[in-house]
């Protein structure tokens, strides 16, 4: 399927021509400096939006709130590892952002085995074009 759709993160590059499995590699990365996206999140709940619909069923799944997904951003962004980057769509028409990916590693109580367990996580966010918005394009457990 032909791309026709608008890139509206703040990276400047030009989304990829085929829409695909709607995800396109970024060779590179990280597209966005730590140091902006923490800013971002310092700034309060209503700066970040959940923006695809897998998202938000993942989100669902964790059973987590919005300040939840901002702070496991934080913890991704200063104890986790980037992973790449890549341009994902919203809807198979567009629009497209430009997204980077981390990955973190971190130890929770888990009630059902009666002790802490180590969990990953995996987090896709995107600048928005304006840069007063942090897009999530996802946020889960890898599996």
């Amino acid at each position: 399927m032909v791309n026709n759709a608008l890139n509206i993160s703040a990276y400047e590059g030009l989304p990829p021509a085929e829409v695909g499995n709607g995800r396109s590699r970024i060779r590179s990365g990280p597209l966005y400096e730590v140091a902006d996206v923490l800013a971002l999140l310092a700034q309060g709940d209503n700066k970040t939006n959940l923006w695809t619909r897998k998202c938000v069923q993942d989100v669902g799944r964790l059973a987590f709130d919005i300040a939840d997904v901002r702070e496991l951003l934080k913890q991704a962004l200063t104890k986790g590892e980037y992973i790449n980057s890549e341009w994902c769509v919203q809807k198979p028409t567009g629009p497209w952002a430009a997204c980077d990916s981390y990955r973190l590693l971190r130890d929770e109580w888990n009630d059902n085995s009666y002790k802490h367990l180590r969990y990953e996580y995996y987090v896709k966010f995107a600048i928005a074009k304006t840069g007063k918005l942090l897009l999530l394009v996802s946020c889960h457990l890898s599996q």
